[in-house]
């Protein structure tokens, strides 16, 4: 392949993965992420920073796979599609929603509470960790990008070529509507605790639970 060829091949894949991620991904991903960031209900900046781990997880998600498939070729793709696919998906929402519930109990009742203005917060950075696992799972869905994206790097034979398709795509997928309705989900669940006190720890769960029952859903098909 030469350098002309490798230049036009990184650009379509490039294109490739900002129509992924301005329709199929932002379809696929905001129940997982949205629901996150409206149960941590901390704000516009944590639920950017989390925003930003979760197509970190995409992007490092679709360079492996770029890698693997230039070694493996495309029984890669339907491998994954299946189910370890489906038990990565299923997983990684489920420890996001106990998570949630688990952080909820941590922080307990006996803390005062702090006045409205202190609760925008940046969080601690271990809890970027369930956004980054939901993004890099995500990644596995069958589609149709996907799998050309593979195609690709399949072609290539060569894994650190095939790597670099797989940056190049998942760079073009973190155009998305994700960044504005993440950070607005995050936004909107702290104004709800703040009108009204009764509903923080209420929100919280019900999101954890949608969280648990997603990853059920991609799991639980599995053994039947």
């Amino acid at each position: 392949m030469t350098e002309a060829a490798i230049g036009v091949g990184l650009g379509a894949v490039a294109l490739l993965g900002a129509t992924m991620g301005l329709t199929a991904c932002s379809v696929t991903c905001l129940p997982f992420i949205g629901t996150w960031a409206l149960g941590r209900a901390s704000g516009y900046p944590e639920a950017l920073r989390h925003a930003l781990s979760f197509l970190a997880g995409r992007v490092l998600a679709y360079t492996l796979l770029a890698l693997a498939a230039g070694m493996a070729g495309l029984g890669l793709a339907r491998v994954l599609g299946g189910v370890w696919g489906s038990l990565a998906i299923g997983g990684a929402s489920i420890l996001a929603g106990l998570w949630l519930l688990a952080g909820k109990r941590s922080r307990g009742c006996s803390r005062p509470r702090a006045p409205a203005v202190q609760t925008i917060r940046w969080g601690r950075p271990r809890d970027a960790t369930p956004p980054f696992l939901m993004g890099a799972a995500l990644a596995l869905t069958p589609c149709t990008p996907l799998a050309s994206l593979l195609a690709v790097a399949a072609q290539t034979g060569d894994p650190l070529r095939g790597a670099s398709f797989g940056l190049v795509f998942g760079l073009g997928a973190t155009v998305t509507p994700i960044l504005l309705i993440v950070p607005l989900a995050g936004h909107l669940g702290k104004a709800l605790n703040a009108e009204r006190d009764w509903l923080a720890p209420w929100l919280t769960r019900a999101a954890g639970l949608v969280l648990i029952v997603l990853g059920l859903r991609h799991i639980v098909p599995l053994f039947y």
